[in-house]
């Protein structure tokens, strides 16, 4: 446990990846398994790799670079998360959320967290994109569990409209330009790193989600917490668990993600034009 108060080592990572940039980052994006591609469209990067930021986790899934890569995304200047941190992974929850916190302290103020799921409405398909309208997180654990600073947010916070209503019609308004078809749908998160059980995903259905997967959740309570408005897109790499016969594995994620990365990117760099 390090001696250093949370607030501490948010503002020396801040103060860190400020030292290697010369812009103001506007737009945050955190990048799922398999979508990584579009931080490579970023002009003028400079890239940080995330082990050398103070007292950020490093993400160890395939699919995810592991690194901060800050410039240009058409006229907008973000700074994209190629690579996110997963419970799975061993990190507390608290930790898992430590980027988003690091945001908030840099004057961030806008979030596009997207992730790879596993589609469990059987009226959709793998392959399609779906708008997160909210969330379901049974887990006990919380990122905000613990002591409260009061410089990032308040102790209880309201959990209403955690994705952003005028991002998402702004979402919906731009596939409808490009042509490309964007579900909407509820997002259950589960801690893996195995996939669901047929049983869990029949539940989630029951509860309400159209989709599952492993993160989105944490970072969005967090970014909620501390005054981020945050847009939600999932890619549906495959069906859930008991959908169909099919075993899951993470190789078919990576590689549904590449096969509509097109879309995905089309999508999120007319969505940051406007936001």
């Amino acid at each position: 446990m390090e001696d250093k108060t949370l607030m501490q080592q948010l503002k020396e990572a801040s103060a860190y990846i400020e030292s290697k940039i010369s812009i103001r980052p506007e737009i945050a994006i955190v990048l799922g398994s398999g979508l990584g591609d579009l931080a490579n469209q970023i002009t003028d990067p400079v890239r940080i790799p995330y082990r050398e930021i103070p007292h950020f986790p490093v993400s160890t899934v395939a699919g995810h670079a592991g690194q901060l890569i800050i410039g240009k995304l058409g006229t907008r200047s973000v700074m994209c998360m190629a690579g996110r941190f997963h419970y799975y992974e061993g990190y507390s929850m608290d930790r898992l959320v430590f980027p988003i916190q690091v945001m908030r302290v840099m004057g961030i103020e806008k979030l596009i967290l997207t992730n790879a799921s596993g589609c469990v409405n059987k009226s959709w398909n793998a392959g399609d994109l779906m708008l997160i309208t909210d969330h379901i997180k049974l887990c006990a654990d919380s990122p905000m569990r613990g002591p409260n600073d009061p410089e990032l947010g308040e102790r209880f916070f309201d959990m209403c409209n955690v994705y952003e209503p005028a991002y998402r019609q702004i979402a919906k308004e731009e596939a409808a330009r490009l042509g490309i078809t964007l579900r909407e749908g509820v997002y259950q998160y589960f801690t893996g790193p195995n996939y669901e059980t047929p049983a869990e995903v029949r539940f989630a259905r029951i509860a309400g989600a159209d989709a599952v997967g492993m993160s989105t959740v944490p970072e969005a309570i967090a970014a909620r917490h501390c005054g981020l408005k945050v847009l939600g897109i999932s890619c549906m790499t495959n069906m859930a668990a008991g959908v169909t016969s099919a075993p899951l594995n993470h190789k078919e994620v990576l590689e549904t993600s590449l096969k509509i990365a097109k879309q995905f990117e089309s999508l999120i760099k007319s969505i940051i034009e406007r936001l």
